[in-house]
């Protein structure tokens, strides 16, 4: 399996941690790759101790340091909450770290790129909110030293989104919807570049879209109803100018790209084209264990560039069209992994299956609630059929998420049999 390389510790004391950590982590890989069984928490609760207590030295040694001690490059860290989600995929606090290491990774290149939408901030903060609550509630309850740990990814990533949403803060509100366009126009003529048919008719479309835009300026600035020069000016036509030479650049090399770079652009359109399957077949194919494998591949790739920029063989960078499309496969596919982890349950891989099912019965249960009920009570046993046949281990502290998903099915199937006649009694669906 494809790593990124591991740089060395700038402090010497770090040193030895990054080799136990690596001792751990090799560990963690050999029991992932023993397919003939699910990872058994036996086989990784002594590994996860071995963690915390590195994490302790850590913190130790960088105790009068800033906070910012998760995210350095320099350091073998973001590496930590992928090995302890190939075991305990069920904690909280490990499900948020992994997620926060590939929302860093994302926040960064969103800051690289130079241009996002509020939409995609709202998304983010929505994710930070969600984990810092879970930080709170986890106080009393995980280790300390984990928890110091989430905290300053936590801030790290607080820190960049800040950054971020101070460079939308200079548009003026009418200006806004443009921008959202703008970006639009972009993404879609990466898209359309990437495919495996192209299509200069789709690109000409958005340069249509482009002159529409154009048209409402007036002396080549965008102003209000009364004339007056919008804030953000600046930003928005560098944005317009950008879209321009991109879509100009695309039509030119009609979706080929510079032979020097064929081998990673293959690579990394097969890892869109998996990850793009797995967002459309999610609830019954992923397990959150197989994004760990996407996300190394990835920031192997993405780690080999030399000062922001893709190299060939011998060194030389590749051209604008080359390096825009490389980094639109990288942050596409990061994108992916982090939509499908923000998605997903911490739930244990054993249950996945059955939990599956019962989110896919609860779906069904709302849909035909939604649409006016049953007409007779024989409708709803297929559904009281299905519950019944759930594994009893379902009501076991084992997996506390399934066992909720179980009752709010009984509760919906319940509800809609009274609809029938409030005269019959209530329907008892239990295992």
């Amino acid at each position: 399996m494809e790593s990124p390389a591991i740089p060395v510790p700038l402090d010497p004391r770090e040193q030895p941690i990054l080799e136990n950590l690596l001792r751990t982590r090799d560990a963690l890989l050999l029991i992932k790759r023993d397919k003939s069984s699910y990872v058994k928490s036996r086989d990784v609760l002594p590994l996860y101790e071995e963690v915390i207590a590195e994490v302790e030295k850590l913190n130790s040694v960088r105790k009068e340091q800033d906070r910012r001690l998760v995210h350095n490059r320099h350091t073998p860290w973001r590496l930590l909450s992928r090995y302890l989600l190939l075991g305990f995929l069920q904690a909280l606090v490990s499900f948020a770290l992994w997620t926060l290491t590939v929302l860093q990774r994302l926040l960064d290149h969103l800051e690289e790129a130079g241009f996002y939408s509020s939409k995609d901030l709202n998304s983010i903060t929505k994710t930070l909110e969600s984990t810092r609550e879970t930080l709170e509630r986890g106080r009393n309850t995980y280790s300390p030293a984990l928890l110091t740990l989430l905290e300053s990814r936590l801030q790290q990533c607080e820190q960049s989104l800040a950054k971020l949403q101070k460079g939308l803060a200079v548009l003026a509100p009418p200006l806004a919807r443009t921008h959202e366009t703008l970006v639009s126009i972009l993404r879609s003529t990466s898209a359309v570049n990437t495919r495996s048919k192209f299509s200069a008719s789709e690109v000409n479309a958005l340069r249509e879209q482009l002159k529409k835009i154009e048209k409402t300026t007036k002396d080549g600035n965008f102003v209000d109803e009364e004339g007056n020069i919008l804030a953000g000016q600046d930003d928005l036509k560098s944005l317009m100018h950008r879209c321009w030479r991109w879509t100009e650049i695309v039509l030119e090399r009609e979706g080929k790209i510079d032979e020097r770079f064929q081998d990673q652009y293959d690579r990394l359109l097969e890892i869109r084209n998996q990850l793009d399957r797995l967002s459309v077949t999610q609830a019954w194919s992923l397990r959150e264990t197989d994004l760990f494998v996407y996300q190394r591949k990835l920031d192997r790739i993405d780690e080999a560039r030399v000062n922001g920029n893709f190299v060939d063989a011998e060194g030389q960078p590749a051209d604008l069209h080359a390096q825009r499309t490389l980094l639109y496969l990288i942050r596409r596919s990061y994108a992916y992994i982090y939509a499908l982890l923000i998605s997903s349950e911490p739930v244990s891989e054993a249950l996945l299956p059955v939990y599956n099912q019962l989110q896919t019965l609860r779906r069904c249960l709302i849909e035909v609630k939604e649409s006016g009920g049953v007409a007779n009570s024989r409708e709803l046993y297929p559904y009281s059929m299905k519950v019944c046949n759930c594994p009893h281990c379902l009501y076991t502290k084992a997996d506390r998420n399934s066992s909720t998903r179980l009752t709010t099915c009984e509760l919906m199937a319940n509800s809609m049999w009274v609809q029938i006649s409030r005269r019959a009694r209530a329907v008892s669906i239990t295992c």
